[in-house]
């Protein structure tokens, strides 16, 4: 009996550590990557703000190019929605929409993802001329975890882990537009 109080005490203390750490993690996480393209700015600004040209340097949309797009509004403008759903889990089923454009320079999305995993986030691409033939793209993304999901930020580097394919996302991108 005194074996399995213990038992029940170990466990007790190996639930709550997570718990009591949570309490003090903070809910929100950024991500931002960065390139510089070879081209004008305006030429990669009108690029990037159509989201139907995400599957030519987006990693997550090149995961399964055979996933189900669904399209509503009109691209480039707020509004626009671009869904997808595969069966392939790092793709999964969800949905951006475009939340405000200044045009030439920033464009907002609001992300919903459904599968695997029910989360809502958002999305930036920016661009900066550096010179009439070279344009810094920022890439960025924002995210909360509620309590007490907000403990798997200790335990996962959101940025290592998402800002890496933002980064693959970014050399694709710098790739085709400088074909």
């Amino acid at each position: 009996m005194k074996i399995l109080k213990r038992a029940l005490i170990a466990l007790a203390i190996i639930i709550a550590i997570p718990l009591v750490v949570a309490l003090f993690v903070n809910n929100d996480y950024t991500i931002e990557r960065e390139v510089v393209i070879n081209k004008p700015k305006p030429d990669v600004f009108n690029y990037i703000k159509l989201l139907k040209n995400q599957p030519y340097y987006s990693k997550w949309a090149m995961e399964d190019p055979n996933a189900k797009m669904t399209y509503t509004g009109t691209d480039g403008t707020p509004g626009f929605t671009a869904a997808w759903e595969s069966d392939n889990k790092h793709v999964g089923k969800g949905e951006q929409t475009i939340t405000k454009i200044t045009d030439g320079e920033r464009m907002d999305m609001d992300l919903h993802f459904i599968k695997p995993m029910e989360g809502k986030g958002s999305a930036f691409i920016s661009t900066e001329a550096l010179s009439p033939n070279q344009t810094k793209v920022k890439w960025g993304m924002n995210g909360r975890m509620h309590y007490p999901l907000n403990f798997m930020l200790v335990v996962i580097n959101m940025d290592k882990m998402l800002g890496g394919e933002l980064a693959i996302g970014l050399t694709n991108l710098k790739t085709v537009l400088e074909k």
